[in-house]
């Protein structure tokens, strides 16, 4: 099958499967979202909601999070993975935000990536989820499952991305994000792949060659 008609039936099918994909990252702001997934990184999404149900509270601006005691804010979140750096991180990158935009986030890619701590997987998921655009972010189960789908061969998130965004239609950008998130979640688990029982196995590389292209 020609690849983007591959790409385009895995996503049908995912989508048939899963028409609630979307983040399950909770949040009612950019900033709020931007903060969580900073979070995120190496941390379950339901964690990630249990201190952002308090913190979204107590910090509602980039300002509060800018003028806050780094010992204070690294407290509030102390219950995630590797919380004095992402403490850290998200108070850089709100003193920017204050003093370049005004506390506001920006909505470009460019923007974002230039924000400390944001990279590429984080600024998409801002832009496709906070602002509506049309935005494909790479994270762990991303990189899986499109690798064993036979949509990419690269293991650079960067060059993946490039991969999916060449297959994809740019309107499914951002659902396409979901769906293979969750797939990877749900199904096409790292360790534990449920092939069995898999919507798109007959699609896929990894099920098709016996498993010998484990990523």
């Amino acid at each position: 099958m020609e690849p983007r008609k591959k790409a385009e039936r895995i996503l049908d099918i995912l989508e048939g499967e899963m028409p609630e994909a979307s983040t399950e990252l909770r949040f009612s702001t950019p900033l709020e979202l931007l903060v969580a997934t900073i979070l995120s990184a190496q941390c379950t999404d339901e964690r990630v909601n249990r201190v952002t149900a308090s913190l979204f509270r107590r910090y509602s601006s980039a300002a509060d999070y800018a003028a806050e005691e780094p010992e204070r804010l690294a407290e509030a979140i102390s219950s995630i993975n590797f919380y004095r750096n992402k403490a850290a991180s998200i108070r850089r990158c709100c003193e920017k935000l204050v003093r370049e935009h005004g506390g506001r986030v920006p909505d470009s890619l460019e923007e974002l990536i230039r924000l400390p701590g944001v990279g590429r997987k984080t600024a998409n998921i801002v832009l496709g989820n906070a602002f509506g655009r049309d935005a494909l972010a790479v994270d762990t189960h991303v990189k899986r499952v499109a690798r064993r789908l036979g949509l990419t061969k690269s293991e650079r998130p960067d060059d993946i991305e490039r991969d999916l965004c060449a297959l994809i239609p740019k309107r499914r950008w951002t659902k396409a994000t979901h769906l293979l998130i969750l797939h990877g979640r749900r199904t096409c688990k790292a360790r534990s792949p449920q092939c069995a029982r898999c919507a798109v196995s007959s699609l896929c590389d990894y099920h098709r060659t016996g498993r010998r292209q484990e990523t």
